[in-house]
């Protein structure tokens, strides 16, 4: 029976103190269990399985990078396979340096000085070996300044010693030797520095398994850690009939029926310090989730300090779930774990009966492509060579078959490398997955974004094999030669794409706007609103040029914006998201023209209270306007115009009131100044009379104005909110 164990629930931490290397003869031979497994993921992490034979009672010791150790502990499983236990996995614990070395009686945490170190040995008895030997006691370090020369000084370091004889004190720099007569402290000097030794070692860390049972049987062990991502690349040789009806309109929008020879390789890097040899290899394309947790570095909680009862406060309580509410969520995780399962057996039938129709489709990989200890040199024979023509470079390309079979994985796609993979140690390879015939067919490609003149020489490639491809750069051969270089994002099967990979220079494209003015297309009223609709236009052409000797189908790319509807040509060949594609075929001689026009239309809302006469009558005049409408702005002009008049009597009256006030004021201060039985003074008084009944009436106008005005302004309100 299996017996599989996580390396999370069967580690034996040792302390630092057991970092003692084992003597050599003592050591496991590292990697005893061969690599028979290797799965590469594009997240940067590839799982690593290792199985042999044990026997008995058995310990493996396998060799890791320091930098692994962190993904070793967070994956590695371990599997028995006879009927045996998993009992521990060992390794050497790896504390904190500082805090280690704070648990030393000498603490060089932070690399102090000879006078500091001395320093921290006060009380300690030491022999010192100078121009005058002395033992004695350390009683002290300290700074002086020491003349040099005439009016220079330098800072010396001294230290002073209790001897037999009394205090000495000695300069630093003629002490030769310095021995710490206690043996204790001395040994306790010597580990603190092996321990700064240690952490200065990158090198291989060794990792313990051992495995409990009886007799012979077999073992696995599999584990995570990071690694370069594999990567794809692609080479499409074109035959001569690519393209051969690409320019016939009729066919325009038929299947393609052309053929071109489309060579994928995987590139695999073995970046570790062992060799990969025969190894089953998939590639898996997707993002899974993967993550760096520090599990090696020990890890201390600071502890919270508890006050005497007297002095604690409340803490926070915590309170237990409700058992009602405790078994729903129970019972709904079972639920879903159900579903689950029968959503992986799913997958899992797929998956085999996907295999089984691929098992014997795909060709073994010819002879010398994928040498058995040298893989790492893929000879592409096929594609070198100065004087081949396009139909030898075709046929040459397709002796060049696929060693992968694709399988889904979930939300991943996994190329299974038919064959065992051998890769040496810090070498790389190419492996091919892709070696089939696909649908191609010429296309120039215009985008006045890229280039305004000329439209790029491109494909419009079909994924007619039954892989996923993985995005990659595509390098394009046409006519015995090389044509250029396209990328290509990942294709599902079925799927198709758009590639350009030159600049087609016999055709030429020149676009030109043309201008159209805005036209108003409706006026009408609502509730005090004037609503007119306007039409937005806009039209470009693009005047097409071929100067080769074949027809070229050119796809033009146009803006595909919000609002703007195409009225010519009555529909884009292609849309995407945001871009419109018209086709236009090119003959050779023939200038041919692309007219695209788009309008849009727009609401223009303006409240009518805020418009001019003249305003409201360049709407009222327009030919769009109804009868009904004209008829309503009329009578709102003759409403405001009404309401303007009556806002002018009032100003005028107004006005007369000020003038009068003024005049009034003069004649106070000239009655100021005269007796009041004079003749001047009496026309002056009978004058003032005279004013202030003028003054009256003219208030009352005033008055009578503000109400007319109310009354016309509520009842042109009125007159357009019921419009």
């Amino acid at each position: 029976m299996s017996r599989i164990l996580s390396i999370a629930g069967c580690i034996a931490v040792f302390l630092a103190g057991s970092l003692d290397a084992q003597p050599p003869g003592n050591r496991a031979e590292e990697f005893p269990l061969p690599l028979e497994k290797v799965v590469l993921f594009t997240s940067g992490v590839g799982y690593f399985q290792h199985g042999g034979k044990v026997n008995n009672d058995a310990q493996v010791e396998m060799s890791f990078k320091s930098e692994h150790i962190n993904d070793l502990l967070k994956s590695m499983v371990l599997e028995d396979l006879g009927g045996g236990t998993v009992s521990t996995v060992s390794y050497a614990s790896r504390d904190p340096l500082t805090k280690t070395l704070e648990t030393f009686a000498v603490n060089l945490t932070d690399n102090p000085s000879m006078g500091q170190l001395l320093g921290r040995l006060r009380g300690e008895a030491i022999d010192v070996d100078a121009l005058a030997p002395a033992s004695g006691t350390i009683v002290g370090v300290e700074k002086r300044a020491v003349p040099v020369g005439a009016d220079k000084t330098i800072e010396k370091e001294f230290v002073t010693i209790l001897t037999k004889d009394g205090l000495r004190t000695l300069p630093l720099d003629s002490i030769t030797r310095i021995k710490l007569v206690d043996p204790r402290l001395q040994s306790e000097l010597e580990k603190a520095l092996a321990v700064l030794a240690l952490g200065h070692d990158n090198e291989k860390k060794s990792v313990t398994l051992n495995f409990s049972g009886k007799g012979a049987r077999d073992v696995r062990v599999g584990y995570v850690q990071q690694t370069p991502i594999w990567k794809t690349s692609y080479r499409l040789v074109l035959d001569d009939v690519v393209g051969g009806n690409q320019a016939g309109g009729q066919d325009a929008g038929k299947k393609l029926g052309n053929q071109a020879m489309l060579q994928g390789f995987a590139i695999v890097e073995n970046t570790t310090d062992n060799d990969w040899k025969d190894v089953s290899m998939s590639l898996v394309s997707g993002r899974p989730i993967s993550f760096v947790m520090d599990l090696y570095q020990p890890l201390y909680v600071p502890r919270p300090e508890v006050q005497q009862e007297l002095y604690a406060s409340l803490v926070p309580q915590v309170y237990g779930q409700d058992l009602a509410g405790g078994e729903r969520e129970f019972l709904a995780a079972a639920d879903g774990s159900r579903k689950s399962e029968s959503a992986a057996a799913q997958v899992a039938n797929k998956m085999r009966k996907g295999a089984e129709r691929q098992h014997g489709r795909v060709a073994a990989a010819p002879p010398g492509s994928f040498a058995k200890n040298e893989s790492q040199d893929l000879p592409l024979d096929q594609l070198q060579g100065e004087t081949r023509d396009a139909k030898s470079m075709f046929e040459a390309a397709a002796s060049v078959q696929s060693m992968a079979q694709g399988g889904a994985l979930g939300e991943l796609f996994r190329y299974e490398i038919a064959k065992p993979v051998t890769i040496q140690r810090q070498r790389s390879a190419m492996l091919p997955i892709v070696g089939e015939k696909v649908e191609a067919e010429k296309v120039a490609i215009y985008d006045e974004r890229v280039m305004a003149k000329h439209p790029l020489a491109g494909l419009r490639l079909v994924n007619s094999t039954k892989l996923n491809l993985m995005q990659g750069p595509i390098t394009v051969y046409d006519g015995g030669a090389y044509a250029g270089d396209a990328r290509v994002e990942d294709m599902a099967p079925g799927s198709e794409r758009l590639l350009s990979y030159a600049v087609d220079l016999d055709v030429e494209i020149a676009p030109r706007a043309v201008v159209k003015p805005e036209e108003i297309v409706s006026v009408r009223v609502e509730k005090g609103t004037l609503i007119a609709s306007r039409k937005l236009a806009r039209e470009k052409k693009f005047d097409v040029k071929n100067s080769g000797d074949k027809a070229v189908k050119v796809l033009v790319e146009y803006p595909l914006e919000s609002g703007w509807k195409l009225v010519k040509p009555a529909k884009a060949d292609e849309v995407t998201r945001d871009r419109q594609r018209f086709v236009v075929i090119a003959q050779p001689g023939k200038p041919a023209v692309l007219d695209v026009a788009e309008e849009m239309l727009v609401d223009q809302r303006i409240v009518i209270t805020n418009l001019d006469d003249n305003a409201i009558l360049f709407y009222s005049n327009a030919k769009v306007t109804s009868p009904d409408v004209k008829k309503a702005l009329a009578e709102i002009i003759r409403r405001k115009r009404e309401i303007e008049q009556v806002v002018r009597e009032k100003a005028a009256s107004q006005q007369e009131i000020a003038t009068v006030s003024q005049e009034q004021d003069r004649i106070r201060q000239n009655m100021q100044q005269l007796d009041r039985g004079s003749e001047l003074y009496t026309r002056y008084v009978q004058k003032f009379a005279q004013q202030e009944d003028r003054v009256e009436t003219l208030r009352k106008e005033v008055a009578q104005r503000e109400k007319q005005e109310q009354e016309a302004r509520r009842a042109l309100n009125d007159f357009l909110s019921q419009l």
